[in-house]
């Protein structure tokens, strides 16, 4: 195991890479539960995506362990999830089998690109701005669905939204755990989120706002509900140019999130080599293969998880970090029955929402605000997220207004060929897709 992994050549050991991948899992497990009932809004039996969930992220960090030798762990993503509940199934009213299809669409487009290296180009097509505009916009989408199923926002025709009644249990229950998850998050503490989910439940029972579960441990529920779907339906996909936009926005996500991940955690480690990171197709292959098995399994985009650097921080250095998730992963495949909880009461997973909107919202940071011909993409794709309750509008507005100020800035030579492509694109679906 010390030759497979390289403990010794990286300085660490199997207790420590034990003890790294606890503290990875504590810090994402909140997503089998925040993932279920988001999934479950799009009209998907809840069990199915909790399985769905735990056997996904399990294949994605043995792929990534064995593999690429990585201490990064996967789950099925934040804000790819809500665009595939609330913007493609509620939104644009694609049935989810037929949205599960997109996903597994862009899974494969992805392990294509991943394979013939053609994502180095893309990458270098998109400005940073952009990108960082649309990780920022992502975080405020989230955490305003995690605001409305609160009920610390709600519906008010006059000015469309309004604040909601905060003495009313759910508001109350939401704010306290907001609290509760900030002091954990500001103390320092790697699983900030899930501590916050725990202690916020366990604290509505006590006061008998929120009722017990029946059972802690139960039988695996059954995955055939949502098992195969993606496969079945993918003609709907390859007869619909329209919804070619969807995949393109889940591959468009997914393809950011991961790049940006797998850096961030990469430099944390100390993995990379001359500013380059080992590895990196079969890093990035784990991450596209994660995807395909999701998908076929019933659930959104796999990607890897910027919690990783929590497992990393706890002294993660190799690939068995990730083993270690998969099999926490697996085992919590047991506890179903807490589910029911979540499902019944959205406000004990809106703070989770709204801290992770807080997170992603950090890539404002590096937005060039005093160059308008970035800044105004930006921040319409920032603010047409959650004012328009889609990402795929905030994306294709962004991309449509950047060739435009960039030609009016006399800087037309420095955009790329693929951003005028895209720009024609998306004016096709403003005009004819929606």
């Amino acid at each position: 195991m010390d030759k497979f992994f390289g403990f010794t050549e990286q300085g660490t050991s199997l207790r420590q890479e034990i003890i790294a991948g606890a503290t990875t899992f504590l810090a994402m497990a909140y997503i089998l539960f925040v993932n279920a009932f988001i999934l479950a809004d799009a009209g998907m039996d809840p069990g199915a995506v909790f399985v769905a969930t735990a056997l996904s992220a399990a294949a994605g960090c043995l792929i990534m362990g064995l593999w690429a030798n990585y201490p990064i762990a996967l789950a099925p993503g934040m804000g790819l999830n809500a665009f595939f509940a609330y913007t493609v199934v509620l939104g644009m009213g694609v049935p989810w089998e037929t949205a599960l299809a997109g996903v597994l669409v862009s899974g494969i487009i992805f392990l294509i690109l991943t394979v013939t290296r053609v994502r180095e180009t893309i990458i270098n097509a998109i400005p940073l701005q952009l990108k960082m505009a649309a990780g920022a916009g992502i975080g405020l989408f989230i955490a305003f669905i995690g605001l409305k199923n609160a009920g610390i926002v709600e519906g008010y025709e006059p000015t469309l939204v309004t604040l909601g009644n905060l003495g009313a249990a759910g508001p109350a229950i939401a704010i306290a755990g907001l609290l509760i998850t900030a002091f954990f998050l500001v103390r320092g503490f790697k699983g900030a989120i899930f501590y916050g989910m725990v202690v916020t439940t366990v604290g509505g029972i006590i006061i008998g706002v929120v009722g017990a579960p029946d059972a802690v441990v139960s039988a695996v529920p059954s995955l055939a509900p949502t098992f195969g779907q993606a496969i079945i339906h993918l003609p709907d996909i390859l007869l619909s140019p329209t919804l070619w936009v969807v995949v393109f926005t889940f591959l468009f996500v997914d393809f950011f999130d991961t790049a940006g991940t797998l850096m961030a955690v990469a430099h944390q480690g100390g993995f990379l080599k001359d500013n380059k990171l080992p590895r990196a197709s079969r890093a990035l292959g784990a991450d596209s293969s994660a995807t395909v098995i999701g998908a076929v399994l019933g659930t959104s985009t796999t990607t890897s998880y910027i919690e990783s650097a929590a497992g990393v921080g706890a002294g993660g250095r190799t690939g068995f970090t990730s083993v270690v998730v998969a099999a926490l992963f697996l085992v919590s495949l047991f506890f179903s029955p807490l589910l029911q909880i979540f499902l019944e009461h959205p406000e004990l997973t809106s703070p989770a929402l709204i801290i992770v909107g807080v997170l992603m919202a950090s890539a404002l940071a590096n937005i060039d605000w005093k160059a308008p011909e970035f800044a105004i993409p930006a921040f319409v794709t920032v603010i047409a997220m959650p004012l328009t309750f889609s990402i795929a509008n905030g994306i294709a507005l962004g991309f449509v207004l950047y060739p435009l100020t960039m030609v009016f800035k006399g800087k037309a030579r420095e955009v790329h060929p693929l951003m005028y492509a895209m720009f024609v694109v998306f004016i096709v679906y403003f005009i004819w897709g929606r």
